[in-house]
């Protein structure tokens, strides 16, 4: 799997090559930095580490955890099935996906408090005639009497509502801007606008970047050296 975080700008509309009108979600993604990587030997499966968004100060465990790149606000581990050509301070954009790709968002929906019944969970309310007066959002029973004398759990009442993990499938990517790091995406994403997201799609990340933190590709170079040693 390969994927990207990012936030919510929001929406807008585009239009197809037919000329139709279509609604799309503007979503800034990336540039991430990986910042550790699991391997199956070590941890028993192969992941990658990414962060996004530098911040200055950190705790100590923090600081210690990501002191070859650096500090960053939000991290996430994404499960990959080849680890060959990746390495920790690879930066990450959102060139890995293509227009047409088929990916999924996950995001914190919008929260929207106490709610009852029919706006929670889409019920249809009670009659509005034949002599009721005020039923008509009321959530009607909620079971039988003394048998069995309880409510069961999982049924559908009045609570809070909104501010869950949620994930949409099946979204298109419509267009991708390099230079911003912005990605369209066809149809409606979870959260309210500056919500951080997560964007997946199938395959591996593809190794296009080359780009690595400086100070970490000089440890990495320093590593490989051979030392040359006279042998007695």
């Amino acid at each position: 799997m390969k994927g990207i975080i990012g936030k919510k700008i929001g929406m807008t509309q585009t239009f197809s090559e037919k000329g139709e009108v279509q609604p799309v979600t503007l979503v800034q993604a990336g540039p991430c930095v990986i910042t550790q990587i699991k391997t199956q030997s070590n941890d028993g499966y192969n992941a990658i580490q990414i962060g996004y968004e530098t911040v200055k100060k950190a705790n100590k465990p923090t600081s210690g955890h990501l002191q070859r790149t650096g500090n960053y606000k939000y991290l996430r581990e994404i499960r990959v099935e080849e680890l060959d050509e990746l390495q920790v301070g690879q930066l990450l954009n959102v060139q890995m996906f293509s227009v047409g790709e088929i990916i999924r968002v996950t995001a914190n929906s919008k929260g929207r408090g106490f709610a009852g019944g029919m706006k929670r969970h889409g019920f249809h309310g009670g009659p509005k005639t034949h002599g009721q007066s005020d039923r008509w959002r009321a959530p009607g029973s909620v079971g039988a009497g003394s048998t069995p004398g309880r409510v069961f759990k999982g049924k559908r009442m009045a609570g809070h509502y909104g501010n869950e993990t949620i994930t949409t499938r099946g979204l298109e990517v419509v267009s991708v801007d390099l230079e911003n790091n912005i990605i369209s995406i066809k149809g409606a994403v979870p959260g309210a606008r500056d919500t951080l997201v997560m964007v997946a799609g199938e395959g591996n990340i593809p190794v296009y970047v080359e780009e690595v933190i400086e100070d970490i590709a000089e440890e990495t170079a320093e590593e490989a050296e051979p030392t040359n040693e006279a042998e007695e």
